[in-house]
């Protein structure tokens, strides 16, 4: 009979080594001694720490070889649809051929309120230099099972999504790909294929993980409102920070999925593992007593979202400092240099003048 042991993670400052746990303690993870080491060594930084211990493997949630409880199972535990194909050692939402989509979904809807979850993911083919497509989209929504055209997943979805696209389509963009982005909908935005998604974008990275001869990691934190994610693509056991969003209100009792999407150019995309960890987190009274099946996905922002362009509306967004918004800003450096020798020019002259009358 196969035993299967539950992978603890520690996390400093949001990355660091992935750990794996010792068969036979209650929970994956280091020690009792290792957070009171890391208290020590860290000092104010190890409320950012989560402890190894309190990370507890949720199987319901979880997709894990041999893959028990995928599709007409007795009792499924995950559904797919689409060309998904699943084979003793991964799923295969797409494989390398065009127009094809597919997804795999949870069977349980998630009433965790902080959770992490651990994707152990495959992406290659034989395309060439951007001869390949498209990605990658990783789920928690309140609907599933729902093809469409978003990376073989439905358009304004109420939710998280984080998209591992393999290929710009917007010719203009200064973005290097495979990139990873983050949008968070509440029905009400479209996600733009033609701009890669940039118009909803909340934060993203780079990420080479296609064609690599070694496994691909990407994990997923969500916790007290700060969503956290990292990838392990480089075979170092060693996480690295892609994105980090503060204010991202997200409601329980929604579905964990993967979903792919090929088109013209194509791609095999494998999911290997999908392992969800329950965080336990103290929340206060007031947030205990909030119903949070009824929480509208939202997110609060100090900035408006990465990379958009001028707002319509006359806002200006952050964006990158290239083309003429550098010109711009080089344009009212320069006017403000000039007003400011004017303004100084004036008052040294008035103050020569009033110094004359006293002589």
């Amino acid at each position: 009979e196969r035993r299967m042991a539950a992978e603890g993670w520690i996390w400093l400052w949001g990355w660091g080594r992935r750990c794996p746990g010792r068969p036979g303690l209650p929970g994956p993870g280091p020690g009792p001694m290792t957070p009171l080491l890391l208290l020590l060594l860290l000092g104010p930084v190890a409320a950012d720490i989560t402890d190894g211990n309190s990370e507890h493997l949720k199987r319901e949630h979880s997709l894990i070889k041999p893959y028990q409880g995928v599709g007409s199972s007795s009792m499924p535990l995950w559904d797919f649809q689409g060309s998904t194909i699943l084979t003793s050692q991964y799923v295969r939402l797409t494989p390398d051929e065009r127009s094809k989509g597919g997804s795999i979904w949870n069977h349980q809807p998630c009433f965790l309120k902080d959770w992490e979850m651990h994707v152990h993911f495959k992406v290659h083919g034989a395309g060439k230099k951007n001869l390949h497509g498209d990605g990658i989209a990783l789920w928690y929504t309140r609907d599933r099972l729902v093809s469409g055209p978003v990376f073989g997943s439905k358009d304004n979805f109420h939710g998280l999504a984080i998209f591992l696209d393999t290929y710009p389509n917007d010719e203009a963009t200064e973005r290097v790909f495979p990139y990873i982005s983050v949008m968070v909908n509440n029905g009400s935005l479209s996600y733009d294929h033609s701009k890669d998604g940039r118009w909803t974008e909340l934060a993203g990275c780079t990420a080479d993980f296609r064609n690599r001869d070694h496994d691909t990691f990407l994990a997923v934190r969500y916790s007290r409102g700060r969503l956290t994610v990292m990838t392990d693509l480089e075979d170092k056991n060693e996480w690295k920070n892609c994105i980090d969003i503060t204010g991202v209100r997200l409601p329980t009792g929604y579905y964990f999925g993967a979903s792919a999407g090929t088109g013209d150019l194509s791609d095999n995309h494998d999911i290997i593992s999908m392992k969800l960890f329950q965080l336990m987190v103290e929340h206060t009274p007031e947030e205990e007593n909030i119903d949070w099946t009824k929480i509208e996905p939202s997110v609060n922002f100090l900035k408006s979202p990465k990379d958009n362009v001028d707002d319509p509306t006359g806002n200006f967004r952050s964006g990158p400092l290239t083309g003429w918004r550098v010109f711009l800003l080089l344009l009212c450096a320069l006017l403000g240099i000039i007003v400011c020798a004017v303004v100084g020019a004036v008052v040294f002259q008035k103050r020569q003048e009033r110094n004359k009358r006293f002589y």
